[in-house]
């Protein structure tokens, strides 16, 4: 079969040297939006995203991209007992835990595995964890993904795992909206990600879709920002970790409405499409968690 977990499960990844500067960052922060809200050019807050100087901050989700951020090829799938097609796969999961605030530039070694494959029954999930360390072997940041590959499922294997967060009976700490630009995605994929199904319409279509998606990792990176904006002082310092669940497709040009619960040392977060017709209230990201450092709030 396409997928053998005995020889893909606990397979050890080539590891991989990477480096970035501040103008990766920059760009990073460009596509998800930074500095597109009126006045944003003159707020202290939002330059912190987009200004090259000594106030630059890197949101930790940044650490999910860094390794392939120069990558001008579509994302490779030479995983060890996985033959599969980039037409069949869409990524399921995301989480980062930064070990302190991420550097503006530098190089680090990450080494990744293969942790689980479950069998969904229509799908197949693959788990890949990474954990990343500076030339000098300091920890900098660990990632665990996952990504769904449609029509492999259903070889008897185990589930695996199905965690719901579930959100307070309460109004949300912070209700607030992104509206992406029709361009976003072809921005983003210059971050590292040059996956067709973002920017070739014909492609798209060919994977079930009737016009190319938004990258799940822009938004990700979209709500991570929207949180830490309207939460946490603008300040990405007080991030520790961000997990969440792609639970939808956004279509460049609508809007993500983000509602957040501050639960003291984590933020409990939802994000749905906001918008008119059968689209409003779409889902996009679930059980998602921001883990705050040093238990702040």
């Amino acid at each position: 079969m396409p997928i053998d977990p005995k020889v893909a499960i606990g397979a050890q990844l080539p590891d991989r040297t990477f480096s970035w500067s501040a103008s990766d960052v920059l760009l990073y922060h460009l596509g998800l939006g930074a500095g597109s809200t009126p006045g944003d050019q003159t707020d202290p807050n939002a330059l912190r995203y987009t200004l090259d100087d000594a106030h630059l901050q890197v949101l930790p989700s940044f650490g999910v991209v860094a390794p392939t951020f120069h990558e001008t090829n579509p994302p490779p799938l030479d995983l060890p007992g996985c033959d599969i097609d980039l037409a069949q796969v869409l990524h399921g999961s995301q989480e980062v835990v930064v070990h302190g605030p991420l550097p503006t530039s530098g190089s680090a070694v990450v080494h990744t595995r293969i942790s689980d494959v479950w069998d969904k029954g229509k799908a197949s999930v693959i788990v890949q964890e990474g954990e990343a360390r500076t030339e000098d072997g300091d920890p900098l940041f660990t990632t665990r993904s996952s990504i769904f590959v449609r029509g492999e499922g259903g070889w008897g294997g185990e589930r695996g795992p199905s965690t719901k967060v579930a959100l307070p009976e309460r109004e949300p700490d912070a209700d607030v909206s992104y509206a992406t630009t029709p361009q976003q995605a072809l921005l983003y994929r210059l971050c590292g990600d040059r996956n067709p199904l973002h920017a070739d319409p014909a492609f798209a279509e060919g994977a079930g879709f009737p016009a190319p998606i938004l990258h799940g990792l822009c938004s990700y990176g979209i709500v991570l920002r929207l949180v830490v904006d309207a939460l946490l002082d603008a300040d990405v310092a007080q991030v520790r970790g961000y997990a969440a669940r792609f639970a939808g497709v956004v279509f460049p040009g609508e809007t993500i409405r983000v509602r957040a619960w501050d639960e003291g040392d984590r933020v409990l977060v939802t994000a749905t499409i906001a918008g008119l017709g059968e689209r409003d209230g779409a889902p996009v990201l679930a059980d998602c968690v921001v883990t705050k450092a040093r238990g702040e709030g």
